[in-house]
C-alpha cells in the first residue's frame, strides 16, 4: 500500500524528499498523537494517512500515542475504538501503543527544572484573573502578583500540589515568559493544574495534570521524532512548543509542521459537538453511519481503501483551501464498490405482482454473475416463480411521457428474464394498490423480437424465495453545507429529518447468507452494506453506502 499520488500536492513530502537529496539521511519518525476523549472523524483520518504515510514511504516509523492529560474526559472505551480505527484503516504502529502519561514523572522533573531555573512558578490567581491578567491581542498582560515567588517556595509548593494538598483551581503552575509578547501563548501559560480526578493509566497516582502544550513536544522529544506534524490552530502554538524544548534537557528537538485541516460540507468535525450528538440521542453512538466517525463511515460501508483514496485526492497543502465538497469523499467510495462490490436485486418498497400465465408451481432459475466484470465472483442463482415483487416505485397508474417502467397496458423487462404487461390494478377497499396482474411473453428470454422494443428494465424478487430484511436508507445528516458556520445558533437546527429513513425490504437468495460488513450493489437502487452489529445478531440489516450517481465524476469531467 502507497499513498503517494501525483495528482494532488503533499508539501510535507516534498519537504522531506528535498532534506534527504541535500543529504539529510535521519530516520524519519512521525506520531499520530490523539487525544482519548472521543472517537476519531474523517479530519483524523487525514493525519493518519499522512503521518503513517509518510513514515512508510520514507523508511522511517510512525507511533500511535495517546495524550492522555485530561482524565475527566478521557476513556477506555475512546481508546480501543482508535486503536481499531487505525488498524482497520491499514496501518500499524512501530513498537508498543504509547502515552504522555508514560512520560508523566519525567514531565514532573522538568517542571522542576524549569523552577530551579527561575522559569517558572506556582500561580494562585483563579481562572478567571489569570484571563484579566493575560491582556488581549492588542494589550500587553500584566503579571501576576506570585510571579516573583522563590525558587525553593515554588518547589514546595509544586510538590504539595502533587500530593494532593489543596483544592482544585486553588493554584497552577506556569511558566515565567514573557507576559509582554505579542503571541499571547507565550504570556507564562499554564503547565500544570490541580485535577482530583482518577486516570485510565495511572491510577490515583497524580493529583496534577500536565497541560496540552507542556506535554506535546517534551513527548515528542521522548520519542526521538523527527518531523511533529499537526493542523494551523497549533502554528500559534509552535514558539511555545519550541521554547520548551529550548529550555530543557531533551534528547533531541523535533520540527512541528502545519497542515491545512479537513473541512467538509455537510459535516461537522468537532469533537465537543459530534459528543453532544450521541449524549443527546440524536444518533446511536459514535458509530452511528450518519457520523462522520471512521467506526460510523465503515459501519455504513465505506472501504479503508476508499478513505485512503480520498485522503490523497485532497491533497496536504498550507492554505485554507475552504470546504472539500462531500461528493469528493462518495466518488471514491463509489468508485471503490463499482469493481468490488458483487450485485443483487433488493425491493425496497415491495409491490406484489402475480404472473397470470404462469403455473402455480412454476419456478425457473438464472444463473447469473455475481459482478459484470468479476469472473472471480461467484454466479448467483436467482429463481423465478408466479409470484414477484418489484419496488412500488417502478409503477405508475398515470405515467408522464417518458416513464419507461410498469404502467397499466405497458410492458417492461425484468432484468434478467422476460418481458411482462401490466393488465390488471387490484386495489383495496381504501384505493391502495396491492397487487399487479401481469402476462409473460415467454418467447422474450435473453433476446429482444425484432420489431418490438422494450426500454424500460426493472428489477424484482420472488415472493416464495425472497429474504426479508430491514435497509436502512442514511442521508447527510445536516440540510445546510456549514451547519456551525454562526457560532451564535444552535447548530442542531439544521438536523435533516429524513437522514434516515427505514424500509421492510425483501432481497434476493444470495442475501441471506450476507456477513457483516459484506458490501452489494443493489441492482438499480445503491450500495449497501450488512450492518455489523446488528447481522451478528441474526437480524438481516442493509445500511445504504451510497447511490449510483457519482456528481463528483460529472464536476471532474466538466472541469
Amino acid at each position: 500500500m502507497t499513498t503517494e499520488t501525483t495528482s494532488a500536492p503533499n508539501f510535507i513530502r516534498n519537504q522531506i524528499r528535498d532534506e534527504r537529496e541535500a543529504g539529510r539521511d535521519d530516520k524519519i519518525v512521525t506520531r499520530f498523537p490523539p487525544e482519548p476523549n472521543g472517537f476519531l472523524h474523517i479530519g483524523h483520518a487525514k493525519s493518519i494517512c499522512l503521518n503513517f504515510g509518510l513514515a512508510e514511504q520514507f523508511g522511517g516509523d510512525c507511533h500511535l500515542r495517546f495524550d492522555d492529560t485530561n482524565p475527566a474526559k478521557e476513556e477506555q472505551a475512546y481508546i480501543d475504538a482508535i486503536k481499531a480505527d487505525v488498524e482497520w484503516l491499514g496501518f500499524q504502529w512501530a513498537g508498543g501503543v504509547r502515552f504522555a502519561s508514560d512520560y508523566f514523572d519525567q514531565l514532573y522533573a522538568w517542571a522542576q527544572h524549569l523552577v530551579r531555573e527561575g522559569k517558572a512558578y506556582v500561580d494562585d490567581l483563579s481562572p478567571d484573573e489569570i484571563r484579566e491578567y493575560r491582556g488581549t491581542l492588542t494589550e500587553p498582560g500584566r503579571p501576576s502578583p506570585y510571579r516573583e515567588r522563590s525558587a525553593d517556595e515554588n518547589l514546595d509548593l509544586l510538590e504539595r500540589m502533587r500530593t494532593g494538598e489543596f483544592a482544585e483551581g486553588e493554584k497552577v503552575l506556569r511558566a515565567r515568559i514573557d507576559m509582554a509578547a505579542p503571541n499571547i501563548n507565550l504570556r507564562d501559560p499554564i503547565l500544570y493544574r490541580i485535577r482530583h480526578a482518577h486516570h485510565h493509566q495511572t491510577g490515583d497516582k497524580w493529583k496534577i495534570y500536565p497541560s496540552y502544550d507542556f506535554t506535546h513536544g517534551q513527548s515528542d522529544a521522548i520519542e526521538g521524532v523527527t518531523h511533529s506534524i499537526c493542523t494551523l490552530e497549533f502554528e500559534d502554538h509552535r514558539p511555545l512548543y519550541e521554547w520548551f524544548l529550548d529550555n530543557l534537557p531533551v534528547p533531541c528537538k523535533p520540527r512541528q509542521i502545519e497542515f491545512a485541516r479537513l473541512n467538509m460540507n455537510y459535516t461537522l468535525t468537532s469533537k465537543r459537538k459530534l459528543k453532544l450528538l450521541v449524549d443527546q440521542g440524536i444518533v446511536d453512538g459514535w458509530d452511528d453511519p450518519r457520523m462522520p466517525t471512521i467506526s460510523g463511515m465503515r459501519r455504513r460501508g465505506y472501504t479503508a481503501a476508499s478513505i485512503r483514496k480520498f485522503c490523497e485526492m485532497i491533497g496536504v497543502t498550507r492554505a485554507d483551501g475552504g470546504l472539500v465538497d462531500i461528493a469528493m469523499l462518495t466518488h471514491a467510495i463509489r468508485s471503490d464498490l463499482e469493481d468490488n462490490a458483487p450485485r443483487a436485486m433488493a425491493v425496497l418498497r415491495p409491490l406484489k405482482v402475480v404472473l397470470t400465465n404462469v403455473a402455480e408451481d412454476h419456478e425457473e432459475v438464472y444463473e447469473v454473475p455475481g459482478h459484470p466484470a468479476r469472473e472471480d465472483m461467484a454466479v448467483r442463482k436467482v429463481p423465478l416463480t408466479r409470484e414477484l415483487y418489484i419496488d412500488a416505485d417502478d409503477f405508475m397508474e398515470e405515467p408522464p411521457k417518458k416513464f419507461f417502467r410498469l404502467a397499466p397496458g405497458k410492458e417492461v423487462r425484468l432484468r434478467n428474464s422476460y418481458v411482462i404487461r401490466c393488465d390488471e390494478v387490484v386495489k383495496d377497499p381504501a384505493g391502495e394498490i396491492t397487487e399487479l396482474r401481469c402476462s409473460v411473453d415467454f418467447d422474450t428470454l435473453g433476446k429482444n423480437p425484432e420489431g418490438r422494443k422494450v426500454k424500460g428494465v426493472i428489477h424484482w424478487v420472488s415472493v416464495t424465495h425472497g429474504v426479508p430484511m430491514e435497509v436502512r436508507l442514511y442521508d447527510n445528516l445536516f440540510e445546510v453545507e456549514q451547519p456551525d458556520r454562526d457560532r451564535d445558533a444552535d447548530f442542531l437546527e439544521h438536523l435533516n429529518p429524513q437522514s434516515l429513513v427505514v424500509c421492510q425490504a425483501v432481497g434476493e437468495p444470495s442475501l441471506a447468507e450476507a456477513s457483516p460488513e459484506s458490501r452489494f450493489q443493489f441492482e438499480r437502487v445503491g450500495y449497501f452494506c450488512a450492518d455489523r452489529h446488528a447481522c451478528e445478531s441474526g437480524k438481516l440489516v442493509f445500511n445504504r453506502t451510497v447511490g449510483l450517481k457519482d456528481s463528483w465524476a460529472k464536476i471532474k469531467k466538466k472541469g
